[in-house]
């Protein structure tokens, strides 16, 4: 069952897909309007699902005429993708922004199902113990080190 941030998550990833450009423009209140929530509920939606872990880009520019630009940052080019993962990774990474980038590179099929489900299963904070920030700078360099040994050739 769909909620309410899964539809308007898939709304946008939609719009992105046929765009000619690697961004969208959008203000919040339309889409607000569109999907009959607060204002708010569109920022949890861009904050939880557009971040710079899942490889976007969100810039907001407030007033009358204000938008909401969601670019997809391109992973397109192997040559520097495995730095441009890496410093999306950077020292530490949450668990949540973990498993946005592994989605994201597994929408951009870089990584397999399968794959996708080993690196979920080795980011889940009930398998590193530790106190943060240490599980967060041990998830990071995990992260890293999986990023290299999948997607060099």
């Amino acid at each position: 069952m769909n909620n309410i941030s899964d539809l308007i998550e898939r709304y946008l990833k939609k719009m992105l897909a046929e765009s000619i450009q690697d961004f969208i423009e959008v203000q919040r209140s339309e889409l607000a309007n569109r999907f009959n929530c607060v204002p708010s509920q569109i920022n949890y939606v861009l904050t939880t699902r557009f971040s710079t872990g899942r490889g976007y880009i969100v810039e907001s520019r407030r007033g009358g005429g204000g938008f909401i630009r969601i670019v997809k940052v391109p992973l397109d080019q192997r040559v520097d993708l495995i730095l441009d993962i890496s410093n999306m990774i950077g020292d530490s990474i949450s668990q949540n922004e973990a498993a946005g980038l592994i989605r994201r590179l597994l929408e951009e099929e870089l990584i397999t199902k399968r794959e996708a489900r080993l690196m979920l299963s080795a980011m889940d904070g009930s398998i590193l113990r530790l106190n943060l920030p240490a599980r967060d700078q041990l998830r990071a360099m995990i992260l890293k080190a999986m990023v290299v040994a999948v997607l060099r050739e």
